[in-house]
């Protein structure tokens, strides 16, 4: 039985599997402190074939995450592997259950500050995605 496991930070779950070296290359970007800001992500990496293959609605009704205290997840699917921006998913899953948006991965900071002290919400975040649904930043 899959379950989210309850960590420090919110997670970055793994849920595609044909390509190692990608994965770690997105993990850095997640991490790695904004240029001009120094605001870097916190979160935790979750690399598990229990996921594999897993969608957005398996996540959502997943009763073990119901103990996990964050309010979202971030996915690297295979959407994000094979993009050359690499776009994350960001699921919500408390008040926000289902809600969707993705990512590239140096502005993830900005998503999981935001969202982790509520200082933002889903409809912020997915009110300034681009066209194609991905999150870039504002004004840029």
């Amino acid at each position: 039985m899959r379950k989210i496991p309850n960590t420090g930070n919110p997670l970055v779950i793994r849920t595609f599997f044909d390509n190692d070296t990608e994965w770690e290359i997105i993990c850095k970007k997640i991490i790695a402190p904004d240029p001009i800001l120094d605001f870097k992500a916190y979160v935790d990496f979750l690399s598990s074939t229990e996921f594999e293959n897993c969608t957005p609605e398996d996540f959502i009704s997943i009763d073990e995450y119901k103990s996990y205290e964050h309010y979202f997840i971030f996915i690297v699917d295979e959407q994000t592997i094979t993009n050359p921006e690499y776009p994350i998913l960001c699921i919500g899953l408390k008040s926000d259950k289902g809600k969707a948006f993705r990512i590239i991965p140096s502005k993830m900071w900005s998503v999981e500050n935001n969202l982790s002290i509520a200082n933002m919400d889903f409809e912020d975040f997915q009110d300034t995605t681009d066209e194609d649904g991905v999150y870039r930043g504002v004004g840029e």
